[in-house]
């Protein structure tokens, strides 16, 4: 397996994570309002092999699954998202660490950005296929359109 997305579901924007697993990297993160994430998963398979599709197992999993595969969007694998919004904090700042005098603040109180969508798929792969991913550039935190 080399290519994989994974999906953070939401009421209305998504996280998804394009992920080259041979090299373990991160290759691209937008968080899509609901009526473009289709139009994003394909833009990514044009581009890239992607071999699977991980799917949270949250809030509107069952409804984004039945739209996958309602066009031809597959494999789907669900997995488990249970507290990966609560880890998301803690990675992003693995990721992209406070620069000096913010450093200096307890991780605890240093407030990352407000949409963690991206991280939480993310965290997803990285269960999944007990990997640590590295990032190929800048992430986007603010809503793809």
């Amino acid at each position: 397996m080399k290519k994989v997305i994974a999906i953070d579901p939401g009421h209305k924007k998504c996280g998804l994570l394009l992920a080259d697993l041979e090299f373990s990297l991160a290759i691209d993160g937008k968080i899509s309002l609901n009526s473009s994430v289709v139009n994003l998963i394909n833009y990514w398979r044009e581009k890239h092999s992607v071999e699977l599709i991980l799917l949270g197992n949250g809030t509107t999993s069952k409804y984004w699954q039945s739209e996958l595969l309602a066009v031809n969007i597959s494999p789907i694998q669900l997995v488990d998202e249970r507290m990966t919004t609560l880890r998301a904090r803690e990675r992003y700042l693995e990721i992209f660490p406070p620069e000096f005098p913010i450093k200096l603040i307890p991780k605890g109180l240093i407030l990352p950005p407000k949409n963690l969508d991206v991280i939480v798929s993310l965290i997803l792969i990285e269960d999944y296929f007990q990997v640590k991913l590295r990032w190929s550039k800048s992430i986007e935190l603010k809503i793809w359109p």
